[in-house]
């Protein structure tokens, strides 16, 4: 179910007057998407969906109580408050309880095209088709996902605040592999606007890569110079910025915890904002604090820390929202000339099932997926089988050697956007073979 302001700003209200509890925050979250996957040839899925939440949260004694309903009629509405109210009675009170937040100036968003908002099935099989034709001329088998989305985020308290946002957004992935099953190779596009999309340039990436004639190489163990491309920089990069947590650095449980100064590579720059031209954030954050512009590693050293309003309080800093959408300053070296300055290294097409051993130290740990290739003397002479990396990204960051320009993508394992360039890295550690494609 996807709302206009109006519409939603009824409900919120309806919501609130329903209220009995000495305090109320109400949110509504909901919205429509399709998707459409492919495989050898054919369309194989599509799902059309819709939904909508509305979550209640009822301040009594400095407890809150929390419920949540998906039916919004009077009767459900009604009974998700009293439920709410009911368990805030029955909690103790909360040590870090803050009271709801009053009116807040919100940014205009910049995440809604109408034109994808209203995008229908065909322009997904169009761009599925792209990939099948790119594939039958390559002479490799493709499979993928189109997928495009429209949804809204409103949120109004008892003390007067009130916010609304959408956001729209198509996605298109392609995964190539020989007939044989030898060698895959993969390609993405996020954008919010549906015009933006070249669906066949994304699969002349994906069956190229995946198109090769030589035997993979199993590489040793070992440091090497890495060349990531962007979507391989921003799964990493998403633990960089999860870390920046004011708490966690404050009881020692973090990276930036009794560190000063620059801690990267003064190339390294994050940034996040409303109006962040490739990964804009939402107006509304956690708890209603509204996004502004920020910059969190500015020249390599970290300047802003995210802080929720319980620990604002208990700590004395400001209120910092996380930013789920975020962009790194990139550069102006291609990645041909990167390649050309390489001696003997890896290109990484993007990194899976990653995730964070130790916070102190950054380490992270995770495999390459769909198509390593092994450089030498300036070119690319074979595809590389994967491997596993377990890797501290402070040393990794600490010592850029290049960056390309900055473009939207996805992380594997997150649905928020990242502004993220090509990283050329030196001493990357892949810690064993998993030989698969």
């Amino acid at each position: 179910m996807f709302l206009d302001e109006s519409a939603a700003a009824a409900l919120l209200s309806r919501a609130l007057s329903l209220s009995k509890a000495q305090g109320c925050a109400v949110s509504l979250t909901g919205g429509e998407e399709q998707s459409l996957r492919f495989a050898r040839g054919t369309a194989t899925t599509n799902i059309a969906g819709s939904d909508a939440t509305l979550r209640i949260s009822s301040h009594i004694d400095d407890a809150i109580g929390s419920a949540s309903t998906s039916s919004l009629d009077d009767a459900s509405i009604s009974a998700a408050v009293a439920r709410s109210e009911e368990i805030a009675r029955l909690l103790p009170p909360d040590p870090d309880y803050v009271a709801p937040l009053g009116p807040q100036n919100y940014a205009a968003s910049r995440r809604y095209d109408e034109a994808t908002g209203l995008l229908r099935l065909d322009a997904l099989a169009q761009a599925a088709g792209e990939a099948i034709d790119e594939g039958a001329r390559r002479g490799v088998d493709t499979f993928g996902f189109a997928a495009s989305r429209r949804r809204f985020d409103a949120m109004a308290t008892s003390a007067g605040l009130f916010g609304y946002d959408r956001a729209s957004e198509i996605d298109f992935a392609v995964t190539a592999r020989t007939k044989g099953d030898t060698w895959s190779g993969w390609a993405s596009a996020s954008h919010i606007a549906a015009a933006d999309l070249d669906a066949a340039a994304v699969a002349r990436r994906a069956c190229a890569k995946a198109a090769q004639d030589a035997a993979p190489v199993d590489l040793d163990p070992g440091n090497y110079t890495v060349l990531l491309e962007p979507a391989a920089s921003a799964e990493l990069l998403r633990y960089v910025m999860t870390a920046l947590d004011a708490r966690a650095m404050d009881e020692g449980r973090s990276f930036y915890a009794g560190k000063s100064g620059a801690m990267f590579d003064g190339k390294l720059s994050l940034l996040s904002g409303p109006d962040d031209a490739l990964a804009p954030e939402g107006a509304i954050g956690w708890e209603g604090v509204p996004h502004r512009p920020r910059a969190w590693i500015s020249g390599g050293q970290a300047e802003s820390f995210y802080r929720s309003r319980a620990y604002a309080q208990k700590s004395g800093g400001d209120v910092v929202p996380f930013p789920r959408h975020f962009s790194a300053a990139g550069g102006a070296t291609p990645v041909d000339e990167m390649i050309r300055s390489v001696t003997r290294g890896v290109l990484v097409t993007r990194f899976w099932y990653s995730n964070m051993v130790d916070p102190r130290s950054l380490l992270v740990t995770g495999l390459t997926r769909d198509g390593n290739f092994l450089i030498e003397n300036g070119r690319i002479v074979a595809p590389v089988k994967n491997m596993r990396f377990n890797q501290s990204l402070g040393a990794a960051f600490a010592n850029i050697a290049a960056l390309g320009s900055s473009e939207r993508v996805k992380p594997d394992s997150s649905a928020s956007a990242v502004g993220a360039p090509a990283m050329l890295l030196e001493n990357f550690c892949f810690s064993s073979r998993s030989s698969g494609i």
